[in-house]
């Protein structure tokens, strides 16, 4: 019912409108027309000609003239005449009258000339009437239907009163379908929120002790570590009133509105108390004032005013616990960080090994895995995924396995799965030729340095299959997550990213080398520098040459001042050039030593597209003795 009445409003009332307003306009003119015009018309296919006032006169007095119709209040009148020059043929015609001029009509009697005196043709009154007021009334109504329809949709005309009203989602008790045991993998935040939920069910454990509970709990962490899954899991365990909203909800472009909200989200939750907010991605209003061009009195610091105000104030919001999250706890302004406010912050970061392992069984619950896959398997080959790019993870391994017509997800499945997030999707394969050579012994020359370098993370596949922007990719997985890398582990890094270039430039020379680099070139760089300026590893020693780069709408100045000296920025230069020079020189030993070796690699990379870590390192252990890497492999329980 609602959408006929929405068609009839958007579309019948504004042609019917416009219908009726070309009647109004268009119908007048017809009729003034017909006044004037159409009862003058001849007869059908019969030529009417005009005639002068004052030959019609000559016509009357000459006694010419045989009858006279008078019309339109004697403004017209069309003539039979006898006309001498087409052998006195009777011929009608047209004059225009000055009016029902008494003289007209005397002369008309006199002559003899038979007359008839039509009246103007006019609408009834009543219709008339209805006519005119026609229009109104249906532009009326449809302007009152229109409100009425407005009224009744959210931030509608009608709803001005409630402009200023909080859009917070609220639930007297979440049914949120999510629970603590649904949350894996961030042991430690769990463990913290879990008082929040013990505080709000048994208040006198903690009252008795003189403890307060934090009024404020932020969840810090990077995209898709689970702070928002977690505050689901808040909600479904404490049983109390849930008011759920984004930061966003807050910020209007109308000045005073982001307040007012706040106001009201405050009030109504001190009508519920004890009861949670949860605020996600507070950086929306919650972010430094006063901070690049935008002045200090815009809407956004008037509600965060409004915010800081409201969580601790002149007055208090006991039993009122705000749990906000965000990635960028970097530009929250200091005031709403401090306690009293924000007393708690609980950083919910990627997981570790063991982590990934009770997410991955989490989210497998309704996965067919094949029964040779192991889960502790998957856990070791993800380093660096966070919770939600293993649930993708399962996911699109579960879609591959459906595509494959497939019962069960089993190892290779999971590999591509992999794949795809980190590099892209499988583009079609090389042809022969001297660009899958060259990009063989591109990755080749990555892969033989990573193998033969102690402190570099074992290589794990070799592929010439295209994925993404890369013609050709060499993973390597380390074998445990690693919190603290040392600086031969840097080195050697850097030298696995220049054993591509270090390979063209002894298989083809350095006339024909290729941008197939540039990336590898660019890590290089980046890495060099950074021991250099940021952890103290060059001849410079152990000072921090650079500092924080601050966006210029984040920072409190309008342009990034360096604090180094020109000498010291060339120093660094210098270094970064030696430290990137010494590891190519050796790099290129490496590979120049074991060109044989490589050459065999390339022709089974050539045939088979594809080589894992271990056929790898087998072939290369005919040519050559491997070192032995230093593996941490954590026990998982």
């Amino acid at each position: 019912m609602n959408q006929r009445w929405r068609i009839f409003a958007l579309w019948v009332l504004p042609i019917g409108m416009a219908i009726l307003l070309a009647w109004q306009v268009f119908g007048s003119n017809q009729l003034n027309n017909q006044k004037t015009s159409s009862p003058i018309v001849a007869p059908r296919n019969a030529a009417v000609a005009r005639m002068s006032y004052g030959r019609f006169l000559d016509y009357v007095e000459a006694g010419r003239v045989t009858a006279v119709d008078i019309y339109d209040g004697g403004r017209n009148a069309v003539v039979e005449a006898v006309d001498p020059e087409l052998d006195n043929k009777v011929q009608k015609l047209r004059v225009d009258l000055p009016g029902l001029v008494p003289e007209l009509i005397n002369t008309l009697k006199s002559e003899g000339i038979s007359f008839d005196i039509h009246p103007a043709k006019t609408t009834p009154p009543a219709l008339g009437l209805f006519g005119n007021l026609l229009f109104p009334i249906i532009l009326i109504g449809g302007l009152i239907l229109l409100a009425r329809r407005s009224n009744s949709m959210p931030g509608g005309p009608g709803q001005a009163m409630q402009f200023g009203k909080t859009k917070a989602r609220f639930a007297m008790e979440a049914e949120t379908g999510v629970k603590f045991d649904d949350v894996a993998g961030v042991n430690e935040a769990k463990q913290d929120l879990q008082e929040v939920v013990t505080f709000l069910k048994q208040p006198e454990r903690f009252t008795s002790v003189g403890a307060q509970i934090p009024k404020g709990v932020l969840l810090v962490g990077p995209p898709g570590t689970g702070k928002t899954l977690l505050a689901k899991a808040i909600a479904g365990e404490a049983g109390v009133p849930f008011f759920s909203l984004s930061g966003s909800e807050f910020v209007e472009m109308f000045v005073g509105v982001g307040a007012s909200r706040v106001r009201d989200l405050f009030k109504r939750a001190k009508e519920n108390s004890p009861c949670l907010i949860f605020i996600d991605e507070i950086d929306a209003v919650g972010r430094q004032r006063g901070a690049g061009i935008g002045g200090g009195n815009d809407e956004r610091e008037q509600t965060l005013n409004q915010l800081l105000t409201e969580m601790d104030g002149f007055e208090g919001n006991s039993g009122i616990i705000i749990i906000a999250a965000t990635n960028r706890p970097d530009v929250l302004d200091s005031a709403l960080m401090r306690p009293g406010r924000f007393d708690r912050q609980v950083s919910v970061d990627a997981p570790d090994i063991k982590g990934r392992l009770s997410i991955l069984k989490v989210h497998s619950r309704n996965k067919k895995l094949s029964e040779n896959l192991s889960l502790e398997g998957i856990a070791r080959r993800t380093p660096g995924f966070t919770g939600a790019d293993l649930a993708n993870l399962l996911n699109e391994a579960a879609i591959l396995t459906a595509r494959r017509r497939k019962e069960a997800i089993t190892l290779a499945e999971i590999d591509d799965a992999v794949d795809r997030i980190i590099a892209g999707m499988e583009g079609q394969p090389l042809t022969d030729g001297r660009s899958k050579r060259l990009i063989a012994y591109h990755e080749v020359g990555h892969a033989l340095i990573g193998t033969l370098i102690k402190a570099h993370d074992p290589v794990q596949k070799v592929t010439l299959i295209p994925r993404g922007q890369a013609k050709g990719l060499t993973w390597f997985s380390p074998d445990d997550d690693q919190m603290l890398v040392s600086r031969a582990q840097l080195k050697a890094r850097i030298m696995g990213a220049l054993g591509g270039r270090a390979a063209e430039d002894i298989v083809f020379g350095r006339q024909e080398v290729t941008t197939g680099a540039g990336g590898d070139i660019q890590q290089v760089a980046s890495m060099a520098r950074q021991m250099v300026t940021r952890f103290g590893m060059s001849d410079l020693g152990p000072v921090s040459l650079e500092g924080d780069s601050q966006e210029v709408f984040l920072g409190r100045d309008l342009i990034n001042r360096s604090e180094i000296s020109d000498s010291i920025a060339k120093q660094i230069d210098e270094q970064v050039r030696a430290m990137v020079k010494h590891c190519y020189k050796e790099t290129l030993l490496i590979v120049q030593t074991n060109r044989e070796a490589m050459d065999k690699l390339v022709e089974v990379l050539i045939e088979k597209e594809t080589m894992d870590g271990e056929e790898f390192q087998l072939i290369l252990s005919e040519f050559t003795s491997i070192p032995q890497k230093e593996r941490t492999i954590p026990i998982l329980n």
